[in-house]
């Protein structure tokens, strides 16, 4: 049984962490899910991602921390290191990547979450959280980086200052999730998301991607330099052309992604 599901339907690719009960991860684990997002992020028919359980209740718990006790450091940083890569690829690559949310993700599955573009989450009794200050470290898969980015400095110190865990509502609220749904609508509006997106001009969605990623990183000037850079090229794209033909004949655009 493979820990990591990839399956494709159209224009989106959905995989699916896939080891009971938590999915608690190791290195196999990560190797796999570098795998797929990578064989996904090649795929020049996929526009979408989407990241999700196969377990009802959790998302994931983070790393395996008795196989993490039991290994030795140098086997444990290698996981680490396939962690980071595997976060890092999700962020550089041109596809949106959806995390779709409905059990608990603590630790590294925070991390995971936070390393994708988007994240949907259901209406549930579950909880979130970096849990690391209380094994006597910090998160190490950027989890201090991603959170203090998408809730702000005094709320991210908070939180990883005693590693306690919230729930949904909460993060909700701190604009750490994009959307909270009822849980039997999640999985509907996430692929209807992603398929929108798919269908979309691929080379556009890729440089608004690039530009918000990189940009937040650079001063403003820098930022518009960058944003001319990815825009310029795409006016003598068929895509451009389609999209405007498509608005003066009053009719949806069927976009190449060229």
């Amino acid at each position: 049984m493979s820990d990591i599901l990839l399956e494709k339907q159209g224009g989106v690719a959905t995989l699916t962490f896939n080891r009971p009960k938590a999915n608690a991860y190791n290195l196999a684990f990560y190797q796999a899910f570098y795998d797929a997002v990578v064989e996904a992020d090649k795929d020049e028919e996929v526009g979408a991602v989407i990241i999700k359980s196969s377990s009802p209740k959790f998302f994931c718990a983070g790393a395996d921390i008795k196989e993490f006790q039991e290994n030795s450091t140098e086997d444990n940083q290698k996981m680490v290191v396939k962690a980071r890569e595997t976060l890092a690829a999700i962020e550089k690559s041109g596809k949106i990547f959806i995390a779709q949310l409905s059990g608990h993700a603590l630790g590294g599955g925070l991390e995971i979450l936070m390393a994708c573009d988007l994240r949907f989450a259901a209406e549930g009794q579950y909880l979130l959280g970096l849990p690391e200050i209380k094994l006597g470290l910090i998160p190490g898969n950027g989890g201090t980086q991603r959170l203090v980015r998408l809730v702000g400095l005094s709320k991210a110190l908070e939180l990883l200052a005693t590693g306690d865990t919230f729930n949904v509502v909460e993060a909700d609220k701190w604009g750490l999730i994009n959307r909270l749904l009822p849980a039997d609508e999640l999985e509907g509006y996430a692929q209807a998301y992603a398929e929108r997106v798919a269908s979309g001009p691929a080379l556009a969605v890729a440089a608004t991607k690039k530009a918000l990623r990189q940009g937040i990183e650079v001063s403003l000037a820098d930022g518009l330099a960058l944003e001319k850079e990815l825009c310029d090229p795409l006016y003598d794209t068929h895509d451009a052309d389609e999209g405007f033909k498509a608005f003066l004949e009053k009719r949806e655009p069927v976009f190449k992604g060229c």
